[in-house]
């Protein structure tokens, strides 16, 4: 997930919420103002949901290799 940034300056920054024991319980976005004290920490690794786009665009076209690696270790793990 990436900290998109909106073309009215708003950042949504993604959020997961985990119980007491760890266990990932959802993963959301929070929308982060210019002017909230944690904006400038997130602005500089923004990416705008254009650029967002584009890299998960990137991602889909060049994973083959990957996925086929993966697919040939989840296969090992199930013989084994």
């Amino acid at each position: 997930m990436y900290v998109i940034r909106l073309a009215d300056g708003t950042l949504r920054v993604p959020q997961s919420l985990t119980s007491q024991d760890g266990l990932l319980i959802g993963n959301a976005y929070v929308e982060v103002q210019p002017g909230d004290p944690d904006y400038e920490q997130w602005l500089p690794e923004s990416l705008t949901e254009e650029e967002a786009e584009l890299r998960r665009r990137r991602w889909e076209e060049e994973n083959d290799e990957l996925e086929r690696e993966f697919l040939a270790f989840k296969a090992r793990q199930e013989d084994a």
